[in-house]
């Protein structure tokens, strides 16, 4: 069986608008100087705890956990106004649809985002009987760690030779390659394409029309 990964921030579905409006208004509310928005989209895909850590520029572990925790509440707070905000990227539907219905593969979430919200989109876009495993930072190290790779091929059975990362960050790639699987750029999401091919990407795609031939091209190869 083939296990096919997808990253959920800026790969799957476009929250840029929400995280960054989210992290301004967290880092404020603690009377700290907000990131910009080109800031935040850079750790879109980090673990929260993690992800405040480069914002801060700090080592302070407490700190960075309390304004995750902060950032967890201004998102709950936010879920009756940020309906439509959080749409699957155009052709995201159809190639789940068509890869789910493929009798050789299986597919898989591995994303920074915690598993209340992996619930939440993938119920309000009528995917979540699409995905066979969900990892998330609720049990697993922080991309560019490989354990949520580790993890989903572990509970499906698959091989890494047989398994890929579709992701949109050098996370999702680093994550992958560390993990020893393929790994696919996306080059609609938050990490330029340039940084991607140096993370180690084996191939790029710029819609999803593309994206089952670049799986079956990475399978092969």
């Amino acid at each position: 069986m083939k296990l096919v990964m997808f990253d959920m921030d800026g790969t799957l579905i476009d929250t840029e608008a929400l995280i960054t409006e989210h992290m301004a208004v967290t880092f404020t509310s603690a009377g700290l100087t907000p990131p910009t928005p080109a800031q935040s989209r850079r750790v879109i895909g980090l673990s929260l705890p993690v992800a405040m850590a480069r914002l801060l520029g700090s080592d302070d572990t407490d700190l960075a956990n309390r304004l995750a925790d902060e950032y967890r509440a201004h998102y709950r707070a936010s879920l009756l106004t940020s309906e439509g905000r959080e749409g699957l990227f155009p052709g995201a539907l159809d190639a789940l649809n068509l890869l789910r219905d493929r009798a050789d593969t299986l597919l898989g979430i591995a994303t920074g985002k915690g598993l209340f919200g992996v619930h939440r989109l993938t119920a309000l876009h009528g995917i979540a009987d699409h995905f066979v495993t969900l990892q998330t930072p609720d049990h697993n190290p922080s991309k560019p760690h490989p354990g949520m790779m580790l993890r989903a091929m572990a509970e499906t059975g698959a091989e890494a030779s047989d398994t890929v990362i579709i992701g949109d960050t050098t996370f999702d790639i680093e994550m992958g390659k560390a993990a020893g699987t393929k790994a696919i750029g996306v080059t609609w999401g938050y990490h330029q394409p340039e940084e991607l091919i140096a993370a180690g990407a084996d191939l790029l795609v710029t819609s999803y029309d593309e994206l089952p031939a670049a799986i079956d091209a990475v399978m092969e190869s």
